[in-house]
């Protein structure tokens, strides 16, 4: 008799053992999976949702003095700047919370639209050099750089920020996408959406 509650007693143990390995395991799978997910998240990095194309004429002018500013050097050009900006999120900036237990991924914070890059074709036209000033590769490079913050300056009015908060939600739903592969939900319902764009509030 003493034997057989030897065997009972032994099998329960076994099948709590089992029980809490395979409990444990699932909760590694979880964990696992729920810094998978943000790390998916976080690779995707930038999300494009507008691109706008400009064309702006520069006006760029340098002069120089030399014989205590008695001689001065002038060098020009006008530059004709071709230009597409890219509006759209940082994904790095997001505020992801996981919960485990229930399998979801809670979207606590989304970041504003934001410039993400721009791309400039120059042309140059009168393009002129002073006696002792003349055009340089450093200038040129210099131009480059002017002319994309020239172009970064006109977005703000140029209306590409309202147009990608509209778009908002769709970044969101990549997010619901990316979270949904592995069979979990994103919960965004911390976030305030208004309108019929669902326009996202700061």
């Amino acid at each position: 008799m003493e034997a057989f509650l030897g065997i009972i007693v032994g099998v329960l143990v076994s099948l709590g053992v089992v029980t809490y390995l395979k409990s444990l395991k699932k909760k590694q799978l979880v964990n696992a999976q729920s810094v998978l997910l943000l790390d998916k998240v976080k690779t995707v990095c930038k999300f494009i949702t507008v691109e706008g194309d400009f064309a702006e004429i520069y006006h760029y002018q340098d002069v120089k003095q030399r014989f205590l500013k008695l001689i001065s050097s002038k060098k020009k050009a006008l530059v004709v700047i071709n230009a597409k900006a890219y509006v759209g999120y940082d994904l790095k900036k997001i505020q992801l919370r996981p919960d485990k237990d229930k399998k979801k991924i809670i979207l606590e914070h989304f970041p504003q639209p934001e410039v993400l890059s721009i791309e400039t074709n120059l042309n140059y036209y009168d393009k002129s050099d002073g006696y002792f000033n003349k055009f340089e590769a450093a200038d040129l490079t210099g131009l480059q750089t002017e002319s994309k913050q020239h172009i970064k300056d006109k977005i703000p009015e140029s209306g590409l920020i309202e147009i990608a908060q509209k778009e908002a939600l769709d970044a969101i739903l990549l997010i619901e996408t990316i979270v949904e592969t592995i069979g979990w939900t994103l919960d965004y319902s911390a976030l305030k959406l208004e309108g019929e764009n669902k326009k996202l509030l700061k």
